[in-house]
């Protein structure tokens, strides 16, 4: 094993008691132990993958899903190509009867085909399911942020080392997960890829967790230091502050997992990717000099305390510096694609 540091073990909590706001605050991952080891799905396939899928087929409704597809040479890792051009998955819309046949023929044969469904829109495709587990989180963060809440299902495959914007609650409900985390500072010795194409939306580590190359990525060393491993069973539940790097690997026949991404900003507050997108249009590539310049009014505006800017300002003529609101946002807005479509 790579990395030797195991995630924080919370024992004894319950689900829909938990506090999730309290656990990104602290800024590190921990894993709620056995929070959810009553649920109806877990309790199902515990006993067998067969009562596990009844119960998914009793709750699913009539929308297809997207369903990822690697041959054997991939060995489950959902990556790119050779040559960085495109994939080495395809994708198809299927039933979730037909994803099932196409897990159990290749089972069956042995051919080492790897299949998942990632993050499909649970209320969407399993209408009900929610209510019925007792997977409704609680919580004063969620009385004013709704979290998105997707099913992953497949068998034994790795999503690699990335990134999500978004906090996240990742319940692990039918076989055995591995998260290997890293936190945001380790982000050069990740060896980001492309921006575009992505696997999966956010740009995703070139160092291969199961097969390390120091020779080509020789700064994975020091990020390894920096890792930790979060194991979970059937009934666990990790939880992990936003833009934490994290590969998780599915290490049974049948697997399912429910995820929460949810952010505690107002809806109408951007997504930074989008600042970073603009950032290499207007910053990257000029001059050092200015570059510094820009970085001391990034933190004073930006990163720094966000009342100083304004602070010497009356209230009727701080403006855009003011706290941020639905009608301050949809100003900026406006200004932003004026400039942008010169």
């Amino acid at each position: 094993m790579l990395v030797n540091k195991k995630t924080r073990v919370i024992e004894g909590a319950e689900f829909n008691d938990v506090d999730f706001n309290a656990l990104i605050e602290s800024g590190e991952p921990c894993v709620l132990k056995g929070a959810l080891s009553h649920a109806p799905l877990v309790l199902a396939g515990k006993q067998s993958y067969l009562k596990a899928k009844a119960h998914l087929i009793s709750h699913v409704g009539a929308r297809p899903m997207l369903s990822y597809v690697a041959a054997a040479g991939a060995a489950g890792r959902f990556f790119y190509n050779q040559d960085l051009t495109g994939f080495n998955f395809s994708t198809e819309y299927l039933s979730l009867e037909d994803f099932f046949e196409k897990i159990e023929i290749s089972r069956d044969l042995g051919d080492g085909t790897t299949f998942y469904v990632g993050s499909a829109e649970l209320e969407g495709h399993f209408p009900g399911l929610l209510e019925s587990d007792c997977l409704n989180i609680k919580g004063d963060v969620f009385k004013t942020y709704s979290p998105q809440v997707g099913i992953w299902l497949g068998n034994k495959t790795t999503a690699v080392t990335h990134y999500d914007v978004s906090n996240n609650v990742a319940a692990c409900l039918v076989g055995r997960r591995r998260f290997t985390l890293f936190p945001p500072s380790q982000i050069a010795n990740l060896y980001p890829g492309p921006l575009e194409p992505t696997p999966g939306g956010q740009a995703v580590s070139m160092f291969d967790l199961k097969a390390p190359d120091f020779i080509k990525y020789p700064k994975a060393r020091e990020a390894l230091k920096h890792g930790q491993i979060a194991e979970l069973g059937p009934g666990d539940v990790l939880v992990y502050p936003a833009m934490w790097w994290h590969q998780v690997d599915a290490l049974d026949d049948f697997n399912v997992m429910i995820n929460y991404w949810w952010n505690t900003s107002p809806s109408f507050i951007d997504d930074p990717s989008v600042t970073l997108l603009h950032a290499l249009l207007s910053l990257r590539d000029r001059p050092e000099s200015e570059k510094k310049a820009w970085r001391e009014i990034f933190d004073y505006y930006i990163f720094g305390d966000a009342s100083k800017p304004c602070a010497h300002l009356p209230e009727y003529a701080q403006g855009l510096l003011a706290t941020i609101d639905p009608v301050t946002a949809r100003r900026l807005r406006a200004k932003l694609i004026k400039k942008i479509n010169r």
